[in-house]
C-alpha cells in the first residue's frame, strides 16, 4: 500500500489560521474582562462602595420617645415606660414551634401569648421582630440570658409602652395606640413619614392620640453601627438622637372627668361641658367607657368579643358618632328662629288647649299637658316647655327658614373638635328628604320638627356647642380639647388661641327673651326646678325628652311597659351662672326618661365642680344601679318636671 503524502503548506496555513482566531478570541475576553473591570471598579465604583458599606454598616432606628397627655391640672393621663420583651425574628427561626415549647420552659408563655403573637404575625413581614411575651421580669430575663445560645432568633428587647394610669377614665378622649397596619403603612407613605417609623410598632388610633399623632410621635433617631461578617455589632460609628414627642395640655379636668362619669353610674350616655367664652372643652363623657390598655399591646380576643358585641356599645364615642333627636332642648333655638324672623313678636301668646292641628286636618298634636297650659307667651313656652306654641310656630317659620336659622349653631354640620371621626348629625329640607326618601316634604313633618322630633338628629357635642354659641351671644368659638402643645425639650408652650368660628347677628332683645325663658326653666314652676333649687349661682337650662320608638295617638307613654331600650332619651341643655357664663354643657342619659331628673342631676354636679370646686358625697351603696324610668319622674319636684 503506498504511503499517503502529506500537504505541509496547507496544514501549515490552516494551523496558524486556527491559532489567530484564538488569539483574537483570547485578546477580545481580555477586552471584555478589562472593560468589566472598568465598568464595576470606576464607573460603578461609587455604587458598590455604598453597597460594600451597607454590609458593613447597619443603621439602627431609635425610636422617640412619645410625647404625654396631660390634664390641665398636671394629671397625667398617658405616659410611657420601658419594658422587657422576648422578641422572635420569624425569619431566622427554623422551627417556630420548637423554638416557641422550648422557650416556655424558661419563660412563661400562655395561650393568650401564642394567639398575640400569630396575630402580629399575620400582620407582619416575616423579618420583623415579634413580640411573644411583654412585661418580662427580672428572674424570667436572667432565665433566658444564660440559655440565649439555644434560641438563634430570639432576643431580648427593652421597648417603650404606652400606659394609661386612669384606665377607662376620659378613654373615648384622650384614645389609644395600636400596633400599625397595612391601612397605617398606606397613610404614612402617602404623607411622606414613613422614614420616621422605622423601628416603631405603634401609632395612635382613636381620640387625642390618633389627632395629634405628629407630635406625639417625635422624630426617630438612628445609629450607624459596624457589624462582622457574623453581623455582630463591633462599634458604633455615629449617632444621631431622637427628638421626644410634644406633650399635649389639655383643657379638660380629670377630677371634672371622674365626677360625671361616676355621676353616670351604668347608664349609658354622654356630657360635653365647654367653656363658651374660648371654646375649650371643659369635660367629654362617653358612657360606658373601656380600659385603653387593653388596646396598647394587642387586645386579646375576649376582650375583643365583650366590647364589640355589648349591648351597651362602649366603644361608641357618643359624643361625636351619637346622634339623637335633640327633643325640647331645640325649643330655644326654635324660639329664636321666631323672634329673628318676626313670627313671634312679643307681647304675642296663645290660648294652648293642649292641642294643635294643622288647617283644614282633623288630626291633633297633642301638648304634652292635657288640656293645655292656657295663655303662654314665648318666655313662657321656654320655661314650662309648651309644645303646642312650637307646633304653630315651626309651621309659621316653615322648615326651610327654621334649618337654615338653626343651622348657624353648629346643628348639621361638624364642629372641627380636634378628635377624627365627628358625625355631621341632621338638619332635614325638602330637597334632602326628595333625595333621601323619593317623597315630598309635608306640613306635619315641619310641626314635629319645631319640638325636636321628626328627621332631626344632632350629637352631643353639636347639643353642647350650640348651647355655649346661645350663652356667647351668638359668637361660635372653635371647640378644642388641647389648650397647649409642650416642646419635650425645651418646654415652650404653643399655646391654641381661641378662634371665632362664626358669628350670629343676633338682636340683642330677642336673646334676652330666650335666655330669660332658659333661666326660669330652674326656678320654681320650671322643668327644671330641682336644678336650680339650693344654687349658690344663677342656671339657664332646657329639658328634653326624645322618642325612642313611636306611639299611637291617643296612647298614654308608660314607661314601665316599654323594653327598658325602647325608653325615652333624656335630655338637658345649660350654661352658668347665667349672667356672664364659663360653662355650657349637654348631657344624654340614653333611655333614661325626663332630662330634669335623669340628666340634669349629672350636669348640676359638673357646674356645682366647676363653679365651686364642689366634689360629689360618694354614693350610697348602690346608688350607681341604673334607676328606672318611673322613678326617675317619681324623684321630680314639680308637675312640668315630669314632661318637656
Amino acid at each position: 500500500m503506498r504511503p499517503e503524502v502529506k500537504d505541509h503548506l496547507y496544514e501549515q496555513y490552516h494551523f496558524k489560521l486556527r491559532l489567530g482566531f484564538t488569539a483574537f478570541a483570547v485578546i477580545g475576553l481580555f477586552v471584555l474582562l478589562a472593560f468589566r473591570f472598568f465598568y464595576l471598579q470606576i464607573a460603578q465604583y461609587a455604587h458598590y462602595q455604598t453597597l460594600a458599606e451597607n454590609n458593613r454598616i447597619s443603621l439602627v432606628p431609635i425610636v422617640a420617645n412619645r410625647g404625654l397627655i396631660i390634664d390641665k391640672n398636671g394629671v397625667v393621663l398617658a405616659h410611657n415606660f420601658f419594658v422587657y420583651t422576648l422578641e422572635i425574628t420569624p425569619s431566622k427561626v427554623k422551627d417556630l414551634e420548637a423554638t416557641i415549647t422550648g422557650l416556655s420552659q424558661f419563660v412563661e408563655i400562655g395561650a393568650l401569648d401564642r394567639k398575640r403573637f400569630n396575630k402580629f404575625r399575620a400582620q407582619s413581614r416575616n423579618f420583623e421582630s415579634l413580640p411573644i411575651r411583654t412585661h418580662l421580669n427580672e428572674l424570667e430575663a436572667a432565665k433566658f440570658a444564660v440559655n440565649h445560645y439555644r434560641f438563634p432568633g430570639v432576643e431580648i428587647k427593652s421597648r417603650l409602652f404606652r400606659h394609661y394610669p386612669l384606665g377607662k377614665l376620659g378613654s373615648h378622649m384622650v384614645g389609644y395606640i395600636g400596633r400599625i397596619n397595612d391601612n397605617d403603612l398606606v397613610g404614612l407613605e402617602k404623607s411622606d413619614q414613613l422614614s420616621n417609623y422605622k423601628g416603631s410598632d405603634h401609632i395612635g388610633k382613636s381620640g387625642l392620640e390618633q389627632f395629634y399623632e405628629s407630635y406625639l410621635h417625635g422624630t426617630t433617631g438612628f445609629q450607624q453601627v459596624e457589624i462582622d461578617a457574623d453581623g455582630h455589632a463591633v462599634r458604633v460609628l455615629s449617632s444621631t438622637s431622637p427628638t421626644p414627642g410634644d406633650n399635649l395640655i389639655l383643657s379638660a379636668d380629670s377630677k371634672m372627668q371622674e365626677i360625671a362619669e361616676t355621676a353616670f353610674g351604668n347608664r349609658r350616655g354622654a356630657l360635653v361641658a365647654i367653656n363658651p367664652k374660648t371654646g375649650e372643652v371643659l369635660s367629654f363623657v362617653s358612657m360606658p367607657t373601656f380600659d385603653a390598655n387593653l388596646f396598647v399591646d394587642g387586645i386579646d380576643l375576649d376582650n375583643w368579643k365583650s366590647l364589640n358585641d355589648s349591648l351597651d356599645k362602649p366603644l361608641i364615642n357618643r359624643p361625636l358618632r351619637g346622634i339623637y333627636p335633640p327633643g325640647s332642648t331645640f325649643k330655644p333655638f326654635v324660639a329664636l328662629a321666631g323672634l329673628e324672623n318676626g313670627k313671634r313678636t312679643p307681647p304675642f301668646s296663645i290660648q294652648d288647649s293642649g292641642f294643635f292641628t294643622l288647617p283644614n286636618s282633623t288630626h291633633h298634636y297633642r301638648d304634652w299637658k292635657p288640656g293645655g297650659h292656657g295663655m303662654v307667651d314665648i318666655q313662657r313656652a321656654i320655661t314650662i316647655s309648651c309644645d303646642t306654641f312650637f307646633y304653630g310656630l315651626a309651621m309659621e317659620l316653615g322648615i326651610e327658614k327654621l334649618s337654615a336659622f338653626v343651622g348657624h349653631f353648629g346643628f348639621g354640620r361638624l364642629s372641627g373638635l380636634d378628635i377624627k371621626g365627628e358625625n355631621a348629625g341632621l338638619l332635614p329640607t325638602p330637597d334632602w328628604k326628595q333625595r333621601r326618601f323619593k317623597q315630598p316634604w309635608y306640613q306635619g313633618e315641619t310641626v314635629i320638627t319645631g319640638i325636636g322630633q321628626g328627621y332631626t338628629l344632632v350629637t352631643p357635642m353639636q347639643l353642647a356647642q350650640a348651647t355655649a354659641i346661645l350663652a356667647n351671644n351668638g359668637v361660635a368659638m372653635k371647640p378644642h380639647l388641647v389648650s397647649k402643645i409642650e416642646k419635650a425639650i425645651t418646654g415652650q408652650p404653643l399655646v391654641i388661641a381661641p378662634l371665632i368660628q362664626d358669628k350670629i347677628e343676633i338682636n340683642a332683645e330677642n336673646l334676652e327673651i330666650v335666655k330669660r325663658g332658659m333661666v326660669a326653666v330652674t326656678l320654681p314652676g320650671g322643668t327644671a326646678a330641682s336644678i336650680g333649687a339650693n344654687a349658690p349661682y344663677s342656671i339657664a337650662a332646657k329639658t328634653g325628652t326624645a322618642q325612642v320608638v313611636g306611639i299611637r295617638q291617643n296612647e298614654k307613654y308608660n314607661a314601665s311597659s316599654i323594653d327598658e331600650r325602647h325608653r325615652d332619651h333624656a335630655l338637658f341643655i345649660a350654661y352658668a351662672p347665667a349672667e356672664n357664663p364659663t360653662i355650657a354643657l349637654a348631657v344624654i342619659v340614653e333611655n333614661g326618661g325626663h332630662g330634669g331628673s335623669a340628666a340634669g342631676p349629672i350636669a348640676r354636679k359638673v357646674m356645682d365642680y366647676y363653679l365651686l370646686g364642689k366634689v360629689p358625697e360618694v354614693e350610697a351603696a348602690g346608688a350607681d344601679k341604673k334607676p328606672s324610668v318611673s322613678t326617675a319622674r317619681n324623684n321630680a319636684s314639680t308637675p312640668e318636671e315630669l314632661h318637656d
